[in-house]
């Protein structure tokens, strides 16, 4: 039974026999003839079937909730075991948003230090990517933004609160301000990330909060490709302040933090105190009770660094 269900997950993510056949190393009459059998021993049809897949039945989307979370007990029950016979061993896929990728070392390095048997996948995927691809099994925790992560079926470990710089090249008359408003950003030529992306629906609001209209010249879903173009001098780009760090060590770019624009009854230099725009990234894992060993030991290094990051006063 185990199998199919895992069979039947694998058809109901993929929305493709061959597809899901290939991904499960199996063969599709193989798989064909595994769901017949699932639904006769269920006694209901779980999929519209024709000359090809046409979805799940009521029934099936029914039956694909159950399967989820049975096919995570078992295989939580098999790496409990696993750890129990010589230790935590496995491979941790691990969903991280682009903005927070060059971060995930201070999460992994320690990680596997401990755990040296333990091999890790860390996947760039968007923050809707990360809660769908829990919830089906695909990825075992992810980072990413708090607020976007639903408050049923999965738990959060905040890790640090990402505020914002104005990445530009180091030549640049405005690298030489001690910090930007919003509204001073909307007024630079900008390339930014695209718009599927969280990062940049947060930027827009910023902005938006400013009054600043959020027209960047260049879109692209790659961070890389927004440095390459800051790099020409032509433009800017928003990117969080612990991602500017591994782009100004060569001091050919200059990052400045932005800071909320002051009330219009401010003082000229009020600005200069108020707070820097964050936003939380953590830790999202399903809601499970009890984790499996590796997940339990991610999330108790996670609430370290967490609690190490609060005692040093650092955001």
């Amino acid at each position: 039974m185990i199998d199919k269900l895992e069979m039947f997950i694998a058809l109901a993510n993929e929305k493709h026999f061959g597809r899901a056949a290939e991904v499960i190393g199996v063969t599709q009459p193989t798989l064909s003839s595994a769901m017949k059998q699932l639904e006769d021993q269920l006694g209901v049809q779980l999929i519209h079937r024709g000359s090809r897949y046409q979805g799940l039945t009521p029934e099936g989307e029914r039956a694909l909730d159950w399967a989820l979370r049975i096919v995570a007990d078992a295989r939580a029950l098999k790496a409990d075991m696993r750890t129990a016979r010589s230790g935590l061993s496995g491979n941790l896929r691990l969903g991280v948003i682009p903005t927070a990728l060059p971060m995930v070392v201070d999460l992994v390095a320690p990680f596997t230090e401990k755990h040296p048997k333990v091999r890790v996948s860390i996947l760039s995927r968007t923050s809707a990517e990360i809660l769908e691809q829990i919830e089906r099994l695909e990825l075992d925790a992810g980072i990413t933004y708090l607020d976007t992560a639903p408050s049923r079926r999965v738990e959060v470990r905040p890790l640090y609160l990402e505020t914002y710089c104005l990445l530009m090249r180091a030549d640049t008359p405005l690298a030489q301000r001690p910090f930007l408003t919003w509204t001073e950003v909307g007024q630079q030529p900008l390339c930014l990330l695209s718009s599927d992306m969280q990062n940049r629906r947060i930027v827009d609001r910023h902005l938006t909060a400013a009054g600043a209209a959020s027209a960047p010249m260049v879109e692209s879903n790659s961070i890389i490709v927004l440095v390459s173009h800051v790099q020409t001098g032509r433009w800017m780009s928003v990117v969080p302040a612990k991602l500017a760090d591994h782009f100004v060590t060569r001091r050919e770019l200059a990052a400045v933090p932005i800071v909320a624009d002051a009330p219009e009854e401010a003082p000229e230099d009020a600005a200069e105190d108020a707070p820097k725009a964050g936003q939380q990234v953590g830790l999202v894992v399903a809601q499970r009770d009890p984790h499996t060993p590796m997940l339990q030991a991610l999330i108790d290094l996670a609430e370290a660094m967490a609690r190490k990051r609060a005692g040093s006063g650092k955001a």
